[in-house]
């Protein structure tokens, strides 16, 4: 991808994001449906579904589920936002990952019911000038689909699922970042102990994270 360098910035997001769903595609095949949401003021946000696989994106994860993976969040560096001026090139890129495991309790949600969500949280880097980071708590407002136990998420440890995507110097590698659905509750636990002490809790309890109906994790031991 070396003609980014002297390529205009539509050319450039366009590039870049047929390098993540190329890289999306062999780690976890083809997407076998896709939809997109566009924010005032950013540019559109599409959201893929990818079935079966198993990963190491958390604790309890073993087994097939559906992938829920954006593409569009890294098309431009996250920015910080006490920064005079947005940097066009340098800075962190990644995009989002989410993982349900379909059972035999209700069935999991069609794309459209968590395709707005999970576009409103790619979109925050530009809408909201934040910068997602691993261990970060990320809060939706609202339920991750209807009826959903979960209205935010912890931002996980990128590697276990896609690898990161490297681009030519100076811009950073483009990093799929692991969503770990929590209940309002454990995200209560985490702001008060941290991250890796919620993440610990839940590998001892073998929780697993990409049931769409699970309980919380005890917090009470």
């Amino acid at each position: 991808m070396d003609h980014l360098e002297n390529s205009d910035s539509g050319d450039e997001r366009a590039t870049v994001l047929t390098a993540v769903e190329a890289a999306l595609t062999a780690a976890l095949g083809p997407a076998d449906a896709r939809a997109s949401v566009t924010f005032l003021g950013t540019e559109r946000i599409e959201v893929l579904r990818f079935l079966g696989g198993s990963g190491a994106e958390g604790p309890g994860t073993g087994g097939p589920a559906l992938r829920y993976a954006t593409l569009g969040m890294s098309a431009e560096p996250m920015a910080d936002p006490t920064a005079v001026l947005a940097e066009q090139v340098r800075g962190p890129r990644a995009e989002l990952l989410l993982s349900l495991r379909p059972g035999s309790r209700p069935p999991l949600p069609p794309l459209d019911r968590v395709l707005r969500p999970l576009a409103a949280l790619a979109a925050a880097p530009r809408v909201e000038g934040l910068v997602i980071t691993p261990g970060a708590s990320l809060d939706l407002g609202e339920p991750l689909w209807p009826g959903a136990p979960f209205t935010s998420v912890l931002v996980g440890e990128p590697g276990g699922l896609v690898p990161d995507l490297e681009l030519p110097a100076p811009r950073e590698p483009v990093r799929f970042l692991p969503l770990l659905p929590m209940t309002p509750d454990e995200a209560a636990w985490k702001r008060a102990h941290g991250a890796a002490a919620l993440q610990e809790r839940w590998l001892r309890h073998g929780t697993d994270l990409r049931d769409p109906q699970r309980r919380g994790v005890r917090l009470d031991e």
